[in-house]
């Protein structure tokens, strides 16, 4: 870590050691910012000692965000560096693959207390700040599986529907207010996520032409600053089956997506 002025942009990062959140904070830094990466994994260390060689501040939290003591924590630390933040992504998230009825209650309630409820949590924590300050701006890691049923990720994708839903109605209550709120979607991206979400034996895991996460947070960080409401990144394919989720009944649309994520070498 190295010292930086007090008066450069300071932005917070969740799910920062690897994939799109990684490739977030290293757009941060690239244009200007300091940043609090934050990971629950020590891989966290490794890259905001990496980022940190570009010359900007980049502190690192390895801090459970799934219990509200880690997202406390978390914000005493951006207190700690005794500025306000211009700039926070929300990005921390997990998945779990497999029939409801046989995926654990600890996992499905994991997954919400992370992607759920440490979003509302630190959001709300940020956005008084951002209020009392006049500015700031928030992106929220969405998904496009946000816009259709999840067979057989049933619960991530409602999370992912909550974030989105969250992010839309916070950006219209606050926008008398200098802060804004962005909400990114992104489709099959290139990161450990299928790995860690056991949906390695899925076609959907097994796509092989999966978004690249840089360019999932150029579009994400121009989203950003730019004030948009919403982006679907990556590909085109991505656009389309957006489109396609928003506009297609639900009772058409989920047995398509079920062929998926259904895991082909688990039976019902």
């Amino acid at each position: 870590m190295t010292a930086s002025s007090s008066s450069s942009n300071l932005a917070v990062v969740t799910g920062a050691s690897t994939g799109i959140g990684r490739a977030l904070a290293e757009v941060f830094v690239e244009h200007g910012f300091d940043v609090v990466l934050a990971a629950n994994e020590p891989a966290v260390h490794d890259a905001a000692a990496e980022l940190g060689a570009s010359g900007r501040q980049v502190v690192a939290v390895e801090v459970d965000l799934a219990t509200a003591a880690g997202v406390e924590e978390l914000y005493d630390r951006v207190r700690a560096q005794g500025r306000g933040v211009t700039a926070a992504a929300l990005n921390a998230g997990i998945g779990a693959s497999g029939r409801f009825d046989q995926i654990s209650l600890e996992a499905d309630l994991e997954l919400v207390d992370l992607n759920v409820r440490s979003t509302v949590h630190l959001a709300k924590l940020l956005v008084r700040d951002m209020v009392d300050a006049g500015a700031g701006r928030i992106l929220v890691t969405s998904s496009i599986a946000a816009v259709a049923p999840g067979p057989y990720h049933a619960t991530y994708a409602a999370s992912k529907a909550f974030v989105h839903s969250f992010a839309e109605g916070l950006r219209q209550e606050l926008k008398d207010t200098g802060v804004t709120v962005t909400s990114l979607m992104p489709g099959p991206t290139d990161t450990e996520f299928f790995s860690r979400a056991g949906m390695g034996d899925t076609k959907l895991g097994q796509q092989e032409d999966k978004d690249d996460p840089r360019q999932v947070a150029e579009q994400g960080y121009d989203a950003l600053m730019a004030g948009r409401s919403s982006v679907v990144a990556g590909s085109l394919s991505n656009r389309i089956q957006a489109e396609l989720g928003t506009h297609l009944p639900d009772a058409l649309a989920a047995p398509l997506l079920a062929r998926m994520t259904k895991p082909q070498d688990r039976v019902d």
